[in-house]
């Protein structure tokens, strides 16, 4: 461990974020997320590492950390800085033969599903992620967020997923194309980092219920 590493662990913060490893020339190698940047990426150079993880950290001239608001956005940040950089160690040490995409069926009645590749012009993607588990993650925090349809094949009565207020229920009623346009463009911006929105929706209609007493809302 290089004196500048030393002095970079010193200053991380226990806080959420995201962090991007450098090499000599200065190129990124590695991108991570984490609960606890401190706790997380000290455990790279204080810790017995092997196989491919070692290379990595031997590679590793320094780092930098971007700090977010929750361990959620530093999932979207991550993937985003992946997508743009494809660090040669994420691919080496990704699971799977391909980093894996959430995608977005086009059309009406558009769903969500995890793809291996983004060829399918029938879908639009996001991603690629750095691995299936965070890949699965969002794409559940985005079906709870987002009301689109669950059901794999069509019901013929409205399911429970309406009634939570997490689909629209297409099997029944008719979504217009604007509704379904506005849903979608929603959803790419909350890929693209806007949480902010969101989340003030959410606290609004959780004062609401609030006001109403409706608690289990």
């Amino acid at each position: 461990m290089n004196e500048l590493i030393k002095r970079e662990i010193a200053l991380l913060p226990n806080l959420p974020g995201v962090y991007l490893m450098y090499d000599k020339k200065g190129k990124i190698i590695y991108v991570g997320k984490a609960k606890n940047l401190k706790k997380r990426v000290s455990q790279y150079f204080e810790r017995p590492q092997a196989g491919k993880v070692a290379a990595m950290v031997f590679n590793v001239d320094h780092f930098d950390t971007i700090i977010t608001q929750t361990e959620k956005e530093s999932l979207i940040l991550e993937m985003n800085l992946i997508h743009q950089h494809y660090p040669r160690y994420n691919i080496m040490l990704k699971d799977g033969s391909h980093y894996p995409y959430i995608a977005l069926r086009k059309g009406n009645d558009p769903f969500l599903k995890i793809a291996r590749n983004d060829k399918d012009p029938n879908y639009r993607y996001f991603g690629p992620f750095p691995n299936s588990g965070a890949a699965y993650e969002m794409m559940n925090l985005l079906n709870k967020l987002f009301p689109l349809r669950k059901c794999k094949t069509m019901p013929k009565v409205a399911c429970l997923y309406y009634h939570m207020g997490q689909c629209l229920a297409p099997c029944v009623n008719t979504i217009s194309e604007v509704t379904y346009s506005a849903l979608i463009a929603d959803i790419e911006n909350f890929l693209n980092g806007d949480t902010a929105s969101k989340t003030q929706e959410i606290k609004a209609r959780m004062i609401e219920a609030s006001d109403k007493e409706e608690y289990e809302l």
